[in-house]
């Protein structure tokens, strides 16, 4: 038959399905389909009636655009959501905001140019919800950009009216159980932000501080110490010398009164070599006069080394002989242990220091100067006194606010307190029966729980929700009552918490409401609540609120630093309330870091935006390097990192366009083989896409996304690309359309395509909604009303599957044989080869059963010689085969490029071989 295009009787792939993602454009349409047709509201309705499964969301804060570690938590929890959501489950997603606290106060007066004291409290507190809000709208919309679909029209925000009253009943519920109280003890205090600090706003930095050995003369030695000598102490913070009321020794150590210099100096025996090591003096300068047991001192006065003061010595357990002298200086208002210690010896708590950070009358001669330019005055007045020993300078750990990141001090004031020691069993049985992911998490959470003071949840501020308590005029009682406290909740709930900043006092109060006294009159408690037991009650105001959430949530997924701060609260708060965790799991992720390994931070110039990686290569990138890495630990990103995921992405979606192009003329309804007439090959696929199907699975169950990211890549590079997808085209492109043999390969691969698409669709959300609108043969508009295909198991056959990967390790020996001679130009491609082979028994065996040998191995011919018989010395051997490799004889066909000696064999297409010769009727 002459002039026949033979190119146009070949099936070749077509797709409208564009090879290039263009993501950054196609992403916010896909976006706004999902949004106009009500995706997440669509998924929740198909869902009702089956098993729950709730991830509650903890709140970031609504100040500034969202950073990395924002986007890196949002798509893990999207992951989650849409993964639990196609096994089965019903997953609503109610994504929050945390809104109050210094920050916002802090950028309202910078950004606005307030003066905060020119504004009423209920004026500035507008102006904060107002920016609160604002950037609540703002981060919405670029959470949304990253794909992540929740409730986004209905948050849950803790300015919220109703959140505020259900957060003020939870505080109703602990004090009722006295879990609440007021005390005056230390708390981390910031002096810049003038409020205290609760442990989980505290940031340890180093800073260098000045470490001094001073010497207390004694004025009362009980006949014991001679009243000429000096008990040596060690602190690396003069500033709390004012406020020395005792000198704590350990009961059990041996201190030396030993002679140096003239003087006789009180040290403990086993740090006396390292104290004369600092000072540069020989170990024989000293004389030892008397050696005593710390029990033995107990009661011994000292006199304050510059103001008119005494300073008993006392015992403690929580002196150590790591550094210092043994001999501890005690100043109850400025250090938990030294308090405690104190409560023992009924020492006095002072604190002179004020919430600005300055020195009061009681500190003396420093009174009025910031405290930490006090050092060098009371250094230097300590040497003027002759008191001084020694001065160093010392770098060391330090603890800073988490906000402002200035040091922070220990500051006795009056405060409230959330009794940690009342429950702390009961929390410690909890986190017990807690699922931790890392393992390691419990431990860290027991330890936490187990060393932790009593929660200040006190601040001294003005924008959060106030703590609600009242104060009799006439006897200055606190009223916490069930009655008061529900009566406010119930004012908040109606009006919000702003109220309590508008009416007086006994507004707010039960109408007629007296105090025990039989006064009338009230005021109300200034100080507002921490902002971790705001979002530390999200639980019960949130989870056990809405209909379509429950209680306990089954995961709670934040950052690691979130074990002493959301976690650690929400715990605290569901035991006390409800006497157990708010959750059934705790999931845990690591920080960003850059690709040298290297903390991520605008200084270094390192820092990735999120925003800037969507708008240049997509959020599905984003999402993708998401998945790829272990985040449980602290993870690795760059620009070359999110280029190599690029390029991941790139394979992967023209796995799919692959899959859509030779699906173009193909009906699941009508055009699906049965699977007992299925080929060989083809079932063997599907026994590799089972195996993938089940790990990919398995992965998602254990939140373990770089398996997901892993087996779906190696899949669609390896198993596919690198060897099935390969050995089709010639069956895919040359067959007659309607083969058997075609249609087998199109059966399978409508099954792939089927499975895939959907499992990457929580990974690859808008890529696999993409490619959903070109999959024939389904109604719904979105992979994501699906659920994962199940039933894949009974594709999985080990027997074949052992076969067939048999067969593969001898067509990499094959490859290899072939790739020589191509290298060395003998062949242009494998389908000029002629291959002959030599196996060993086993493999003979296994070669004489694989059907279509030469389809496999893409060559023109086989030979397959037996095991008796000697390969040639120029054979390649491996594996038990050995490979000759030679030209294979006679004409290349004209559409299939196969090269045999059925080429010119039929009369009417001289110019193939006979395969093709008996497909192209059907074109022509």
């Amino acid at each position: 038959m002459a002039d026949v295009d033979y190119g146009k009787t070949v099936n070749l792939p077509k797709t409208d399905f564009p090879m290039r993602g263009g993501l950054p454009t196609r992403e916010p349409e896909i976006q706004q389909e999902w949004e106009r047709r009500g995706l997440y509201q669509q998924i929740n309705e198909r869902n009702q009636g089956k098993p729950k499964f709730v991830l509650h969301d903890g709140p970031p804060y609504a100040n500034g655009d969202i950073h990395l570690g924002h986007a890196l938590n949002k798509i893990l929890k999207d992951f989650i959501v849409k993964s639990k959501s196609m096994a089965g489950f019903h997953a609503p997603y109610v994504p929050g905001w945390d809104t109050h606290g210094l920050p916002i106060e802090q950028a309202i007066i910078k950004n606005k140019k307030v003066n905060r004291h020119e504004l009423s409290i209920a004026e500035f507190r507008q102006m904060c919800y107002e920016y609160a809000l604002s950037y609540v709208d703002h981060q919405r919309t670029q959470f949304k950009r990253l794909g992540v679909l929740g409730d986004w029209d209905d948050p849950y925000i803790t300015l919220q009216p109703k959140y505020e009253a259900e957060q003020i009943r939870v505080f109703g519920e602990m004090a009722d159980k006295g879990f609440i109280y007021k005390g005056l003890k230390p708390v981390y205090w910031c002096t810049s932000c003038e409020t205290a600090l609760a442990d989980a706003e505290i940031e340890y930095e180093d800073k260098v501080s000045s470490s001094i050995y001073v010497k207390f003369l004694v004025k009362d030695g009980k006949g014991i110490l001679p009243q000429q000598s000096s008990i040596l102490i060690w602190t690396t913070t003069p500033w709390t010398l004012p406020a020395n009321v005792a000198i704590a020794l350990g009961p059990e150590f041996v201190y030396d009164v030993v002679k140096l210099d003239g003087e006789n100096l009180v040290i403990a025996h086993e740090l006396l070599a390292q104290v004369l090591q600092q000072k540069g003096a020989p170990a024989d300068a000293v004389q030892t006069i008397s050696s005593h047991k710390g029990a033995e001192l107990e009661g011994i006065i000292c006199s304050h080394p510059f103001l008119a003061r005494d300073s008993l010595v006392i015992l403690g357990e929580h002196v150590t002989l790591d550094s210092g002298t043994g001999a501890v200086h005690t100043a109850p208002g400025h250090g938990m242990e030294d308090y405690e210690v104190g409560l023992k010896y009924k020492l006095p708590i002072l604190a002179p220091v004020d919430a600005h950070g300055k020195f009061t009358p009681e500190a003396g001669p420093v009174a009025g100067q910031f405290y930490a330019k006090a050092n060098g005055e009371i250094i230097s007045l300590l040497q003027e006194k002759g008191l001084l020993y020694q001065e160093k300078k010392l770098e060391h750990s330090y603890p800073h606010c988490w906000r402002c990141h200035n040091p922070v001090i220990y500051r006795a004031t009056e405060q409230w307190f959330a009794s940690i020691d009342q429950f702390r069993g009961q929390l410690l049985e909890q986190i017990e029966q807690v699922s931790w992911t890392p393992a390691w998490g419990k431990t860290r959470m027991h330890n936490m729980v187990a060393d932790r003071q009593d929660w200040c949840i006190s601040r001294q501020r003005v924008w959060g929700v106030p703590i609600p308590i009242f104060y009799c005029d006439a006897c200055n009682e606190a009223i916490i009552s069930t009655d008061t406290i529900n009566h406010v909740a119930d004012l908040f709930e109606q009006h919000g918490s702003q109220i309590w900043f508008e009416k007086e006092a006994n507004e707010l109060l039960p109408q007629g409401f007296t105090c025990s006294c039989g006064h009338g009159r009230f005021r109300k408690e200034t100080d507002i609540m921490d902002v971790w037991f705001d979002s530390g009650s999200s639980h019960l105001a949130v989870c056990a609120q809405r209909p379509e959430l429950t209680w306990p949530a089954d995961l709670y997924l934040e950052g690691s630093d979130q074990y002493r701060g959301w976690f650690q609260s929400s715990l605290i708060t569901g035991v006390a309330v409800a006497g157990r965790a708010p959750y059934h799991g705790v999931l845990s992720h690591g920080f960003l870091l850059d690709g040298e390994g290297r903390k991520q931070s605008k200084s270094l110039g390192n820092v990735i935006d999120p925003l800037k990686v969507t708008n240049q290569l997509g959020a599905d990138i984003l999402r993708l390097w998401v998945a790829s890495v272990d985040y449980r630990s602290d993870v690795r990103v760059s620009d070359p990192i999110l280029k190599q995921v690029a390029e991941v992405y790139r394979k992967i979606r023209n796995t799919f366009r692959y899959l859509l192009s030779n699906l173009y003329d193909f009906n699941p309804q009508t055009d699906r083989v049965q699977d007992g007439d299925l080929l060989e090959i083809d079932r063997y696929a599907l026994h590799q896409l089972a195996k993938v199907d089940q790990r990919v699975k398995v992965g998602y169950e254990a939140y373990e996304f770089h398996v997901v990211y892993h087996e779906l890549n190696n899949y669609a590079s390896v198993d596919l690309s690198a060897f099935y997808f390969d050995v089709l085209k010639d069956r895919l492109y040359t067959s007659s359309p309607n083969s058997p043999d075609r249609r087998s390969a199109q059966t399978v691969l409508y099954i792939i395509l089927d499975s895939l698409v959907r499992l990457a669709a929580p990974i690859l959300a808008h890529t696999a909604d993409e490619v959903w609108s070109y999959v024939p043969g389904h109604s719904s508009w979105s992979v994501q009303l699906e659920e994962w295909v199940r039933g894949l198991g009974h594709y999985q056959d080990d027997e074949l599957g052992e076969k067939w990967d048999q067969v593969l390790g001898l067509r990499e020996v094959v490859t290899r044989a072939i790739e020589t001679l191509r290298k060395e130009k003998v062949l242009g491609t494998s389908l000029q080869a002629h291959v002959h082979l030599y196996p060993n028994a086993e493999n003979l065996q296994v070669l004489r059963a694989t059907p279509d040998l030469d389809k496999v191995l893409i060559v023109s011919k086989v030979t397959l010689h037996p095991s008796s018989e000697t390969p040639p010395d120029d054979a390649l051997v491996e594996a038990g085969l050995a490979v000759r490799v030679e030209l294979a004889t006679g004409e290349k066909c004209e559409r299939c490029w196969t090269v045999t000696d059925e080429v010119g064999t039929i009369e009417q297409y001289p110019t193939l071989c006979k395969s093709c010769s008996q497909a192209v009727v059907h074109f022509v």
